[in-house]
């Protein structure tokens, strides 16, 4: 009742401030903008009150680090103990050029490894493949065998150093190639760590990297969620994508509902499988955007959290609390950047690192200042390196942990972007699942609409973009450098292909592929045929046709 009392207080003084105050106030000093929103354009009120968070029930809503509801961090003692993993996103051209680049980065402190690969490799075709022609290197290293892999990844000791690998339709592919490169260094699989992405949900949704139906896709995965649990303990086999949501024009709270929902249907493919929820769900992880606008973006990532562990332990009654943890990986947002003055995409990433920070992330990617115009360049990815290192050691952001909690604001916008999440799972249960509303186009049209809405702004002037439609500098030149992929690479990398294929023994890269066919025909777990293809060198895009020829690719569905 004394709580009541001071809420009913406070809403009289709110309201005598409002009118006397703030009104009185606005009359000579009108406010710069019609409305004021958030980067997905929720409107933001002109202040937050304990009026906003009535029912908040600190331990229940809060709780403390490391315990449940885990809003407040997964780890007891956070950054205070260990700062977050340090990844910077890298790969180009050729094996040896990105190897060079792994260890620049390693040298300069950064503490994990983050591969791209060219696209090629992410559509499952070699690089001298007809499709292939112009693009082998371009963004991202080229890998076809496990001689690129084992080139990618020389004088690197995996069993020291996770590795994250953005790889989806072809995730079980390049798991198989690492693994086994591990095994060539002397490292057995239960010593090596890391992520693939291996989110292929997302894809349907939002990136369009997808190859297969959904239906064989998810098969696949499920045999890597359980083959990754017998043989790589360490592995965490899917990196469950918001990131990509989000670029591709989503808000914040359609990347939150959507993730998880993604989320939720891998834990599903996992007990399909027959396995124990907790014996798998330890190693899921997620992976987010961190955008413009920090204390949304914070938000997102204690909701996210909080929602979490209550599906795993409320809907599929984990009992482990590392079940429970939400553990993420964070990106800064490259859909963000500009190509006009980027210079000041140095000032966005490191507000959008922040924002990852305070929401308690465990890995960290910063994008580049030069990444609308190219992959980055030594220069440019060394001071999104040193952006994290400031941040850790000298902003004070680390010092204590979810320094947010208990603003008015920040509590609001956790309640909000839960209550909108729960709305959008209410809608896909409606439309008969996860896998059903893809096949409807629901995920997909949700995200263009958003991103029309967002551009509409941008051009109508309602969203100020600094040098793109505000503060624009006149007959302005580039004058960063710019990287350029040789095309050299295109040439050497299809001479080591055709090589490793002259040089192999093709019986067994035949035997291998007949085993996969076969267990691909029937129920049997894939896994260990991919690894007996790996070992005998045939390459991804051998690996994939037996999937191609058995089952085709998917055409997505049009919306309009």
């Amino acid at each position: 009742m004394a709580a009541e009392r001071n809420l009913d207080e406070i809403r009289k003084a709110q309201d005598k401030w409002e009118k006397e105050t703030l009104g009185e106030h606005q009359k000579g000093h009108p406010d710069r903008r019609k409305e004021f929103v958030t980067t997905s354009s929720t409107p933001v009120k002109v202040l937050y009150t304990p009026l906003d968070i009535p029912k908040l029930d600190y331990m229940n809503d809060l709780g403390f680090p490391s315990e449940y509801p885990f809003t407040r961090g997964v780890q007891p003692s956070m950054y205070r103990g260990r700062l977050w993993t340090m990844r910077q996103f890298a790969g180009m051209g050729t094996a040896e050029e990105s190897n060079a680049r792994y260890k620049f980065l390693l040298a300069n402190g950064q503490t994990g490894i983050s591969v791209a690969f060219h696209l090629p490799t992410i559509f499952a075709r070699e690089s001298d493949h007809p499709y292939s022609l112009g693009e082998v290197g371009k963004l991202g290293v080229a890998v076809d065998t496990l001689k690129d892999m084992e080139i990618l990844f020389a004088g690197i000791p995996l069993d020291k150093v996770t590795t994250s690998m953005t790889i989806n339709a072809p995730a079980s592919i390049l798991l198989a190639m690492y693994m086994v490169a591990a095994e060539k260094q002397g490292i057995s699989s239960d010593k090596i760590g890391g992520t693939i992405q291996n989110d292929i949900l997302k894809e349907y949704m939002a990136q369009k990297s997808w190859i297969l139906a959904p239906k064989q896709s998810l098969r696949i995965i499920g045999d890597i969620m359980e083959y990754s649990t017998k043989h790589i303990p360490r592995w965490n086999t899917i990196s469950i994508s918001g990131y990509h949501i989000r670029e591709a024009g989503s808000t914040a709270v359609q990347e939150l509902a959507f993730t998880l929902l993604n989320g939720m249907e891998y834990v599903k493919v996992g007990i399909n499988h027959g396995m124990n929820v907790d014996d798998f769900a330890p190693r899921l992880s997620f992976f987010f955007n961190a955008h413009n606008d920090i204390f949304e973006e914070v938000a997102k990532y204690r909701a996210a959290r909080r929602i979490w562990a209550r599906e795993m332990k409320e809907t599929f009654g984990a009992k482990s609390d590392r079940s429970l943890w939400m553990r993420f990986h964070t990106q800064t947002a490259g859909c963000s950047l500009t190509a006009q003055q980027p210079m000041v995409n140095v000032v966005r990433t490191a507000y959008q690192a922040l924002a990852a920070v305070l929401g308690g992330t465990q890995s960290l990617h910063t994008n580049s200042m030069d990444e609308a115009l190219c992959l980055p360049t030594e220069d440019a990815v060394r001071v999104a390196l040193r952006t994290q290192q400031v941040l850790a050691h000298e902003s004070g952001a680390a010092n204590t942990i979810d320094p947010l909690a208990g603003s008015y604001y920040v509590e609001a916008l956790t309640n909000d972007m839960e209550d909108a999440a729960y709305k959008y799972f209410e809608k896909v249960e409606a439309l008969g699942g996860v896998v059903e509303a893809i096949e409807k186009g629901f995920f997909q049209k949700e995200i263009a609409e958003a991103s029309y809405r967002y551009q509409k702004e941008v051009e109508s002037g309602d969203r100020k973009i600094v040098g793109v439609n505000d503060y624009i500098l006149e007959g302005e030149d580039l004058t960063i450098p710019v990287l350029k992929i040789d095309p050299e690479v295109e040439r050497k990398q299809v001479a080591r292909l055709r090589k490793t294929k002259k040089e192999r023994d093709n019986k067994r890269v035949q035997d291998a592929l007949d085993g996969l066919r076969k267990a691909s025909e029937g129920t049997e777990n894939v896994m260990p045929h991919i690894v007996e293809c790996v070992r005998a060198y045939t390459s991804i895009g051998e690996i994939f046709e037996v999937w191609r020829d058995l089952w085709g690719e998917w055409d997505e569905p049009k919306i309009f």
